[in-house]
């Protein structure tokens, strides 16, 4: 199955995400299939960019955003809730 997570980057202690199209398989920061946006909690107000186009379409594809990104995905708009 196709997910829709987050992929952490940055430093320790520094971290800063990218939304990701993957397969549940793989690893967390492993192989993915596309990169859709990013998320950075670090600043205030936290950040957050999602090319919402990208998304919708993943998930007519039927890509399941994990829990995590759902709420992202709430807030920038690509998904309704």
């Amino acid at each position: 199955m196709v997910k829709i997570r987050l992929k952490r980057m940055g430093m320790k202690k520094h971290p800063f995400y990218r939304i990701v199209v993957a397969d549940e398989r793989s690893p967390r920061d492993g192989r993915f299939i596309e990169e859709i946006g990013y998320y950075n909690p670090m600043t205030q107000p936290a950040q957050i960019k999602v090319d919402n186009d990208k998304a919708q379409d993943w998930m007519k594809k039927g890509a399941q955003p994990t829990d995590t990104v759902r709420v992202l995905l709430k807030k920038s708009g690509a998904i309704e809730g």
